[in-house]
């Protein structure tokens, strides 16, 4: 398993946040240690969260800017036995701020060095965008979730993103891979969600997670409330959903390092 996620897609509206809250929370209940990283000027997971994005005293801004260390800006999430390192509208000033300076970056990536020994799982949220918010986020990582609706127009954003992984890796992070692409908001009645689906399988094959997220009005429920849908019903389709997807994350990592193992002792 990845220890540092970053969960984005370019396109937006495909369930990025959702699913950024709700894995927080779900691998948080299997007892793994988690820190959220709001990268997002909308504060959508912060105040999913059921954090005020606009009473913050610290956020991803001073971290990013260096006005703050990572420590002290961190919040203790009420529902969900996570961290949550908070974000509003203060990271656009922070995106312009950090324009042309040297090292840009890698900021996230630098300020996260001294707390890794605090947590089993890092999470990042990008922004809907391809910008320095979500670069910084693609450098300090190690892998990408891809949540994707499969509809018309979704392969096209699909084959966009990975071009922008290669290139972050041939440059700034080589180690940075696809975590695996997670299928939201799905309707098995549609075909054309079924057919998009098959080909994703077809040109990602083992990437693309088994887990599916359905519809589900919880999970749309749940961010007004300010909490993750595990904690807001935990027996609704959604928040079962992700408990299945930390599961399966788990298990992918396990499998892993077996396998580095046995490759190990292979070469000894």
């Amino acid at each position: 398993m990845y220890r540092i996620l970053a969960i984005t897609n370019q396109k937006g509206g495909v369930g990025k946040t959702t699913t950024s809250v709700n894995l927080a929370a779900s691998l948080a209940a299997t007892k793994r240690r988690v820190l959220l990283i709001d990268m997002d000027p909308q504060g959508n997971a912060t105040m999913g969260c059921g954090v005020d994005k606009l009473t913050v005293d610290r956020s991803t801004t001073d971290v990013l800017l260096g006005q703050a260390d990572i420590a002290s800006a961190m919040l203790e999430v009420e529902y969900g036995d996570f961290k949550l390192l908070p974000a509003n509208q203060d990271l656009v000033v922070a995106e312009v701020a950090l324009m042309g300076k040297p090292g840009c970056e890698t900021r996230l990536r630098d300020a996260l060095q001294p707390v890794l020994h605090q947590f089993d799982m890092i999470l990042i949220d990008c922004p809907p965008a391809l910008n320095m918010l979500t670069v910084n986020a693609l450098v300090a990582a190690e892998g990408v979730l891809i949540p994707m609706q499969c509809e018309y127009y979704a392969l096209e954003g699909l084959s966009a993103l990975v071009g922008t992984i290669e290139q972050i890796k041939a440059g700034p992070n080589p180690r940075l891979e696809i975590g695996g692409i997670l299928r939201t908001m799905f309707d098995p009645r549609n075909n054309l969600s079924n057919e998009v689906s098959s080909q994703l399988i077809e040109h990602f094959r083992e990437k693309v997670f088994r887990t599916i997220i359905p519809r589900n009005v919880r999970l749309a429920e749940a961010p007004s409330y300010g909490k993750p849908a595990l904690h807001y019903d935990r027996e609704s389709r959604g928040a079962l959903a992700y408990l299945a997807l930390a599961g399966e994350m788990i298990r992918r990592g396990e499998e892993g390092s077996k396998a580095s193992l046995q490759d190990g002792g292979d070469g000894g």
